[in-house]
């Protein structure tokens, strides 16, 4: 089983997947080619995918029953004791919670309730 997960690729790499994989939702491929034509898909995906990104999952024989592989994405697999990971990088620009101490006192919407107005 394999399948190839294209995001922000160009038409034509679609419809050339679609001769050897079914596209059973926009940009997710499927099927079970054999090791030789998957890996002929893989370079053509690498090739073409421009601007894109690409994530290919296989079986094979390991511990996981899976492996795969990433093209222009931002997580990486990495090998954790024996089984592979993807490894999602810190997002820098995300904003920081602060932490600030809370404040002291009543609320303005307590003060009202409890003295009126």
């Amino acid at each position: 089983m394999t399948v190839i997960v294209l995001t922000n690729c160009p038409a034509g790499l679609r419809g050339f997947l679609t001769r050897w994989l079914l596209e059973i939702s926009p940009g997710v491929f499927l099927g079970a080619p054999t090791a030789r034509v998957r890996d002929i898909l893989w370079d053509e995906v690498r090739t073409y995918s421009s601007q894109g990104r690409a994530l290919l999952a296989y079986h094979t024989n390991n511990e996981q029953g899976f492996t795969f592989r990433t093209h222009d994405h931002s997580w990486h697999p990495t090998d954790h004791e024996g089984l592979t990971l993807l490894h999602r990088p810190a997002n820098p620009t995300a904003p920081r919670p602060t932490t600030e101490p809370p404040h002291q006192g009543w609320s303005k919407a307590a003060k009202r309730r409890r003295f009126g107005r």
